[in-house]
Parts: structure tokens; C-alpha cells; sequence
């Protein structure tokens, strides 16, 4: 019995120790393998984990470069940076977040509605993550906060750059201004720059800011700062500053602009005027207009309700992005296409008697009792309808449409401006295309004076009347220099068109303005080194009924503003060396040589002396009433700005 005992007991020590071996061997094993991989990583790898941990503790943040300044061409400051004023709070180091708040609330100026959104920002961010509370603070304001920071734990003033635009309504169409980076401006991108995922980093939205932003927004620079393991910043190692962006100079003249923009007063408008010879614009201003600084501080919902409630439209840019019938300011056009096929010449009259009748239709003259026998002058100087219906038959659509084209009008002119429209210039394929319908005879007597399908913008008209008054296919240019590089184009080459023709036309532009009787004599300029040749248009925006037609047309006067015809006038001065080209299209205004003529002669005037008009340069008639209206002109007192303004400039 005592032997089973014994023998049991040595077969249990034998099972032990065999499981012991078992164990104390697997344990050896993963010791080794633990002891291999420990040696790996701490002697083979060692140089690698210890970058991995130093980049762990190093973050690089991107510092945001100054943004390039935008001056007019002598150098005025139109876009610039100034110090901006803010306060922010950090949730880790405020603790209490509300109680700060309505502390802060009790040293600056605060709504409840700010505090609410400022806390709910503060909720959504990481603790140590600064939010902003109030932006654009007074420096009584900052220095108040300043004062009472025992008070508030995790509040700080900051100082940093803002874009402001001084010159504020006379730029907004052109400049445009900056916003913060949206979420379809980086889904706009296929590689967005880095600078644009920095919070409240901005960005141009319209006009010259967004179509020049690259130039603008420079390179940022770069800052070391050292973090502990929840990310927060300990301290600022080095740092490399980033490259500014580049300066814009324009070629626009800020005091030719802002005396446009004050000259077009309350009405719907534009006007565009631009050097003959080079294609500088010096002047593109479009009413009402806006101030683009509430766009960058955050426009209120009352203010943009107030913009795109206005049936005047003050955000659109009717200069570059309005197209209009140019009524008879086109029919420069259909008398060169007419000279150059040769179906007329100077002297070849037509006889108006008030209507052209063609396939049993009868398209009237603006003039109910006609015009009689009239040659190219005398078409120009009354505008007769009836002539240039007669002669559009004889050249055709086509040649039309192909010197309208050569002229500048149906063209997608690039300037770094937003939504610049093409405009149409119709021919029998155009029609073909648009609404798979062959062209009728209507459709080139209406284009003939320029309603029915030819859309043309102020900028096409001003352009337009450049290349007739110099002869040179000129282009139209924004940018004069980029970073102090002059931006010089070649010389204009000379136009297609034989010089003898574009003379005819200018001589009918002068009879217009300066011959008694004529549509535009009494806006003509009596200054014969000033003298202006131009072409009145009125486009009408209702169709008349015969029934209308047979008891009297409604005069704009007795018609709703937005059923009144455009106003349009196109000019250049002087007539014997042109310089200066200026187009004008005042919406529902009634007359062309009435309403956008003056306005054509005063911006013509401004610019070719470069000073306010001189009263000796108008009628005698008018210089009292003239001088009434130029004094009551809201103008800006540029010295009196240069020396106000806080913005950090430089030309």
C-alpha cells in the first residue's frame, strides 16, 4: 500500500516539473523576444524614434504674410492693412467661462446674443484652443481689458492686420474685398494653399482681390513652438517670417473715380472712360455702390437686406457685368460696315419720312414726321433711324456683326474683375445656335440701330469709341504694375479698318456735339482745345404698340421708372488729338443726349484737366446752373484722408 502511495507521488513530481520546464522555457522565450525587440528599437532604431519623439514635442505653425496693398496709379491707397483690435478667451485658463464673460461684458461693450455665440464657440473648441469675443475694438477698449486682466483669467488683447478700403464706395465694384476662407472656396481648389485652413485666414472674394490673389497673399512664414502631450503651446522656439504680398498699382485715377461715382448721384448707372492710346481704364464707376468694409467686419443681415432689397442694385457691377440694347451709340457701327463694303459713302443720302417700310411692315424713325434726305453727317447728328435701317440692308448682318466684333462689342474682355459679361453681337449663325431659327429682315434692321438681339456693357461702348478715336486696336488694362514691375504692354497695333472711314464716322461724332440742331449740341464743350465728339443712344426696354404709336407715344416722364428707356452716350475729346474715351448708360433714364451726354462732357472735362470742370469750358447759358450742380457734388477731400487714415500705406 505504502508502494502505490510513493509511486503515485513520484508521478505527480514528474508532472510538475515537466510543466515548470514547459513554462520556464515559454516564459525565456518571450523574455528573448521582448529582449531582440527592445535592442531593435532602442540601438538598430534609435535614431528614428528619437526624431519621431523630438517632432512630437515640436509642432510648426504657418505665420499668414501681410497681405499686398492696392494703390490707384499715382500712388493713393485704395486697399490696405490696418492694426485690428481683438479679444479672446481660452476655456482652460478662464475656468468659470460664463462668469468671465458677463465680467468682460461689464468692461466692454458686449450683447447677450455675442456672449451666447462666443460661449457656444468656446464649447465646440479644444480647451486650450483661443476663441475670438469681440473683434475691431477701440483702443480705450483694449486698454480697459488690459486694465482688468487680474479680473479675467483667459481673456487676452490682441493685436493683429485687417483689410481696409479708405476710398470705400468709390472701389467697391472694382477692388471687391476679402472674406473669410469658406468651405466652397477650398472645394474650389484641387491643391489649396496651406495659409487657407488657418482660422479666419481671409481671402479676396470679388473684383481685383479675388482675381489677383495669388499676387496678394504672399508666402506664409513659419513658427517652432514646443507642446506638451495634449497639444497645448509651451513656449515659441524660432520663427522665419513669411514674403508680404505683392503691391497693385491700377491704372484707374482715384480722384477721376470718385468724381464719377459722385457725378452719377442716386441714379442706376455707369460710366466708363479710358485712354485712347494705351487702354488704360481711368475711371469705371458704377451707382449705387457699397461699402466693402462691411463685408469684411461681417455685413448684419439689415445691411446685405438692404443691398439686394434695392431695385437700383448697388452690388452689381453695371459697368463690366451690365448688358444693354446700345441703341443708337451702335449705329457708329453699322455706318463703318457700310463705308467698307462700299454701299455708301459720305455724301450718299436716304430720304426719311418718318418709317421704312420692307415686306409690307413699316419700322419707324424716332421721329414721327421723318427726317427728309439725309447724308452720314446729318444720320449721325439727328440719329435718323430710317437711314441706317436703309443701309443695313444693303451690307447685311454679317458684315455687321463682324465689325462690331473687330470694334470690341460680343467679347469677353480679361481683367482680373469679376463676372464680365460677353454681351452678344448677333450674325445668322449666332441666331442659328441660340434658338435654331434663320434670321429674319426684322432682326437686322432692329440691330441696325442697335435694339433687338446686340447686348453691349459700358466697358464695350468706351472701348468701342477708343479704337474709332485713335484708330489703334487697343485693350483694356487694370493692372498697371505688380510688385513695382511696370506692367508695359506693346504699342496698340493699328485697326483693320481704313483710317479714311474711321474719319468719316468722327466727323459724323462731331456734327453731333457741335452742330446747331444736332441731338448732343447742348452738351457740347465749347473749349475748342477740349472739343468732344460723341453719339447719343436711347434704348428703348418696352415694346410700343401701333395703337400707342397712332395717338402718341408715352413719354418717359409719364412712365414707371423701370419701363423708361436707357440713357446711353458714348464720346472722345479732343476731337482733333483724341485722349480720353468715355462711355455712360444711365438705366431708365429717359434721353441719352438729356440725361448721359453732361454726365460724358463733365467726366471728359475732369479728366483732360485734372481739376473740376472750368465753367468756361460749357455754353454760356449753362455755366450759372453748371456751377450750382459741380459745387453740390458730395466729393472726397483727399488731402483731408491721407493724413486721417490709420492705414499702414505705402506707394
Amino acid at each position: 500500500m505504502r508502494r502505490i502511495v510513493h509511486r503515485d507521488r513520484d508521478e505527480s513530481t514528474r508532472k510538475i516539473t515537466r510543466r515548470a520546464l514547459f513554462m520556464g522555457g515559454a516564459m525565456s522565450a518571450v523574455v528573448a523576444v521582448l529582449g531582440a525587440r527592445l535592442r531593435y528599437m532602442q540601438v538598430d532604431e534609435a535614431d528614428q524614434y528619437r526624431t519621431l519623439a523630438e517632432e512630437n514635442r515640436i509642432s510648426i505653425r504657418l505665420i499668414p504674410p501681410n497681405r499686398g496693398q492696392i494703390f490707384d496709379r499715382n500712388g493713393r491707397l485704395i486697399a490696405g492693412n490696418e492694426q485690428n483690435y481683438r479679444v479672446t478667451i481660452t476655456r482652460e485658463d478662464a475656468g468659470d467661462v460664463p462668469e468671465i464673460l458677463h465680467r468682460l461684458q461689464r468692461v466692454i461693450p458686449l450683447t447677450d446674443a455675442e456672449l451666447a455665440r462666443t460661449a457656444e464657440e468656446v464649447r465646440k473648441r479644444s480647451a486650450f484652443v483661443s476663441v475670438v469675443v469681440a473683434d475691431r475694438i477701440s483702443w480705450d477698449e483694449m486698454s480697459r481689458v488690459a486694465v482688468n486682466a487680474p479680473s479675467l483669467p483667459g481673456v487676452t488683447p490682441e493685436v493683429g492686420l485687417s483689410r481696409i478700403y479708405p476710398l470705400d464706395t468709390d472701389f467697391a465694384h472694382i477692388v471687391g474685398y476679402v472674406g473669410p476662407v469658406s468651405e466652397r472656396d477650398l472645394a474650389a481648389q484641387k491643391n489649396p494653399d496651406p495659409l487657407l485652413q488657418i482660422p479666419q485666414f481671409q481671402i479676396g472674394k470679388i473684383g481685383v482681390e479675388t482675381w489677383m490673389e495669388d499676387e496678394l497673399r504672399g508666402q506664409a512664414g513659419s513658427k517652432r513652438i514646443e507642446v506638451n502631450a495634449v497639444g497645448r503651446v509651451m513656449r515659441e522656439l524660432d520663427r522665419v517670417e513669411g514674403q508680404p504680398g505683392a503691391d497693385l498699382h491700377l491704372t484707374i485715377d482715384a480722384e477721376v473715380q470718385n468724381f464719377a461715382q459722385a457725378r452719377l448721384g442716386g441714379e442706376s448707372a455707369s460710366v466708363v472712360a479710358i485712354d485712347v492710346n494705351t487702354g488704360d481704364i481711368l475711371a469705371a464707376a458704377s451707382a449705387p455702390s457699397f461699402d466693402p468694409n462691411l463685408f469684411v467686419r461681417g455685413i448684419s443681415y439689415t445691411d446685405y437686406a438692404k443691398l439686394t432689397e434695392n431695385d437700383h442694385r448697388p452690388l452689381s457691377n453695371k459697368a463690366v457685368q451690365g448688358t444693354y440694347p446700345p441703341g443708337s451709340t451702335f449705329k457708329i457701327i453699322t455706318a463703318l460696315a457700310a463705308l467698307e463694303a462700299g454701299v455708301i459713302d459720305s455724301e450718299s443720302t436716304v430720304y426719311c419720312p418718318g418709317y421704312y417700310e420692307i415686306g409690307g411692315r413699316r419700322f419707324h424713325c424716332w421721329s414721327r414726321w421723318g427726317h427728309g434726305h439725309m447724308n452720314l453727317d446729318g444720320a449721325m447728328g439727328k440719329s435718323c433711324d430710317v437711314y441706317f435701317y436703309d443701309v443695313s440692308q444693303r451690307v447685311g448682318i454679317d458684315k455687321i456683326a463682324e465689325m462690331g466684333r473687330r470694334m470690341g462689342l460680343g467679347q469677353r474682355h480679361d481683367l482680373p474683375m469679376s463676372a464680365i459679361a460677353e454681351g452678344v453681337m448677333p450674325d445668322k449663325d449666332w441666331k442659328r445656335r441660340s434658338y435654331d431659327q434663320e434670321w429674319r429682315i426684322g432682326d437686322t434692321i432692329n440691330a441696325s440701330i442697335g435694339q433687338g438681339y446686340v447686348l453691349a456693357s459700358p466697358l464695350q461702348l468706351a472701348l468701342m469709341t477708343a479704337r474709332l478715336a485713335s484708330g489703334r486696336a487697343v485693350t483694356p488694362r487694370l493692372v498697371k504694375s505688380i510688385g513695382g514691375v511696370e506692367d508695359t504692354p506693346p504699342e496698340p497695333p493699328m485697326m483693320d479698318v481704313n483710317p479714311a472711314l474711321l474719319r468719316m464716322v468722327r466727323h459724323g461724332m462731331y456734327t453731333v456735339s457741335n452742330k446747331l440742331g444736332m441731338t448732343g449740341y447742348n452738351s457740347r464743350i465749347v473749349d475748342p482745345a477740349m472739343t468732344m465728339a460723341g453719339k447719343s443712344g436711347t434704348s428703348q426696354v418696352r415694346n410700343i404698340s401701333a395703337a400707342e404709336r397712332a395717338r402718341g407715344v408715352i413719354g418717359n416722364d409719364d412712365l414707371p421708372w423701370n419701363r423708361r428707356d436707357h440713357a446711353l452716350f458714348v464720346g472722345f475729346a479732343p476731337y482733333d488729338a483724341p485722349k480720353v474715351a468715355v462711355a455712360c448708360v444711365v438705366e431708365h433714364g429717359g434721353g441719352g443726349s438729356t440725361v448721359a451726354a453732361p454726365i460724358v462732357r463733365d467726366l471728359l472735362l475732369r479728366i483732360l484737366t485734372g481739376k473740376m470742370p472750368p465753367l468756361a469750358a460749357y455754353p454760356e447759358s449753362q455755366r450759372a446752373r453748371i456751377q450750382t450742380a459741380l459745387s453740390e457734388m458730395s466729393l472726397r477731400d483727399f488731402s483731408a484722408l491721407a493724413s486721417a487714415t490709420g492705414v499702414q500705406g505705402r506707394a
